[in-house]
């Protein structure tokens, strides 16, 4: 976690996690393996939004009890020093493809929601916060988890899935065709954001208290997950 700021020099709270939604693209890939191999001919756009609107539609609010940890390298908010991706469930874990894929995604914000306790401790607190990433090119379902997972309003705009080059080429727009005098916020608000479309969701009591549930197991099996680190040692360490 660190204090940083924007370019505008405004001072900002940062809780940095080194994995969210890599292993979820990872189970996606394997469903589009087998979709060939039946002869489908489903496109990844369409098998991501297929997948991901079962989390919504087809799944548990606690993900049925499944659990485990989409680490492919160390977390530091969890004290994990190297990753294994695991997926842990229960014999009488509801284990369907809906379940698995609202898995995938409460583990890919678990170790952001601990950061955002930390900072809920120290009396930072937030009333919307502004998603961006691919995961959120699927519309509705990674926002509305999100919005369970952190429990305040999550406002996702049409250009979510741009990332972090999109922001660089802004910040190079606004130094090639700024006013003299213009703001960064200036440049933003009237040239940037002013025709910007975005949807801001709430989150439901529900999700809220499938996600906490979610959240129990999660802390509980870190040890789990530093067990398969001790038992499992890497290609580099057996080297």
């Amino acid at each position: 976690m660190d204090i940083v700021t924007t370019p505008t020099g405004s001072p900002v709270a940062m809780v940095h996690a080194n994995n969210s939604a890599s292993d979820l693209s990872a189970w996606v890939k394997l469903f589009s393996q087998f979709s060939k191999m039946i002869g489908s001919n489903i496109s990844t756009s369409e098998l991501y939004q297929v997948l991901f609107n079962t989390a919504l539609t087809e799944a548990e609010p606690d993900a049925g009890g499944l659990s485990g940890y989409g680490y492919y390298s160390g977390e530091n908010i969890t004290v994990v020093p190297e990753g294994r991706p695991l997926l842990v469930r229960q014999p009488d874990s509801e284990f369907t493809i809906g379940n698995l894929m609202r898995f995938h995604f409460f583990t890919a914000f678990g170790a952001i929601k601990i950061g955002m306790r930390i900072l809920s401790d120290e009396k930072v607190l937030t009333d919307n916060i502004v998603a961006q990433g691919g995961v959120f090119k699927t519309p509705i379902v990674a926002q509305k988890l999100l919005a369970a997972a952190l429990n305040t309003d999550i406002t996702v705009m049409k250009t979510a899935g741009e990332g972090g080059p999109w922001g660089m080429a802004v910040l190079s727009l606004y130094t090639i065709n700024k006013k003299t005098t213009q703001t960064l916020d200036d440049f933003l608000d009237n040239n940037v954001f002013i025709n910007e479309k975005y949807e801001t969701l709430s989150p439901e009591p529900e999700d809220v208290q499938g996600f906490e549930q979610f959240m129990e197991r999660y802390v509980a099996g870190l040890d789990i997950e530093l067990t398969a680190i001790k038992a499992l040692p890497s290609k580099k360490e057996k080297e």
